[in-house]
């Protein structure tokens, strides 16, 4: 499993997408429909599955059952980013018909800081047996700091990559269409639409930090850990468009989140004296994650100033 080949097939295939994608059927500034968001939400699901039908059908079950278990954690762990992205375009008041290109630029970024970040973590693993229990002891941590932080706001004005660009660039005053940067009277400028990327890809990268240990929870295997997490990150853009005006239903999904990081991080700890499969693995994370959805229904949107957001 994993061999150049495939490699090499499965990041062209990628590269083709992306191309598609920025180069044909959104190089238009536009804003995102519903339908034209559930439509592409529907068509990077159905190629999730198709990919992981192929792994199942070619690398048996156990590898399979790797994938899919992946793809449902770091798909569930993603949606906390789509909070992230909805509080970041409205603070930046970022217009609608540009946000889906910070989103696919902050993919394109994503994609590249994963890549490396998942050769780390598996040069790790094989070369250092216990780093495994190092990664699940770091995942309850943030999984029990998730349950009990009450301050759920992002305060990305004090990250100092951010604070370094904002006070090291020159920023325009507004935005100039869909661009990042442009020239005036000969100097180099930035957009405050490359600020918002730039938070975006600093977003991904603490998020990255939770969600790769815990793949790894799952699977030792490079190919499945980098393209579980490619697949749930393709289809985060149309995701996010289609789930922006009921992300205040999810009030107790990261509750669920957390659970799901605790139950990894132990699994890991755990593993030297009881192997716990992929398959009860992938029950108990559906369980998780299926009874907060459920109870964040029945609950109701969460309300803001005295009345349901939507």
């Amino acid at each position: 499993m994993g061999t150049t080949l495939l490699w090499v097939a499965f990041n062209l295939f990628v590269l083709l997408a992306l191309a598609l994608d920025l180069g044909v059927f959104h190089r238009k500034a536009h804003k995102i429909g519903l339908r034209e968001a559930a439509v592409w939400s529907a068509v990077w699901i159905g190629l999730s599955v198709a990919f992981g039908y192929f792994v199942w059908h070619w690398h048996g079950a156990d590898r399979g059952l790797e994938f899919f278990t992946g793809y449902v954690i770091e798909k569930a762990l993603s949606i906390d980013n789509l909070f992230i992205f909805l509080v970041l375009f409205r603070a930046f008041r970022v217009p609608d018909e540009y946000q889906h290109r910070v989103l696919e630029w902050g993919i394109l970024g994503a994609l590249v800081m994963r890549g490396l970040m998942i050769a780390a973590g598996a040069a790790l693993v094989s070369r250092f047996d216990w780093i495994l229990q190092v990664f699940g002891i770091f995942l309850v941590y943030t999984g029990l700091h998730m349950l009990w932080k009450h301050d759920k706001s992002m305060h990305y004005e004090k990250n100092p990559i951010f604070k370094f660009a904002s006070s090291h660039l020159r920023v325009t005053k507004e935005y100039r269409g869909g661009r990042f940067f442009l020239r005036e009277g000969g100097k180099l400028l930035a957009t405050p639409l490359f600020l918002v990327l730039l938070i975006v890809e600093i977003s991904d990268v603490m998020f990255a930090v939770d969600s790769i240990p815990a793949i790894f929870g799952i699977t030792k295997d490079p190919f499945i850990v980098y393209t579980s997490n490619v697949f749930a990150i393709l289809g985060l853009r149309a995701l996010y468009f289609l789930l922006a005006d009921v992300l205040s239903y999810f009030r107790y999904l990261s509750i669920g989140l957390a659970l799901v990081l605790v139950f990894i991080g132990g699994k890991m700890v755990a593993e030297p004296w009881f192997h716990f499969s992929t398959v009860h693995s992938l029950v108990v994370v559906g369980a998780i994650l299926g009874l907060a959805m459920l109870v964040s229904l029945l609950a109701g949107p969460v309300k803001t100033n005295g009345t349901q957001s939507s």
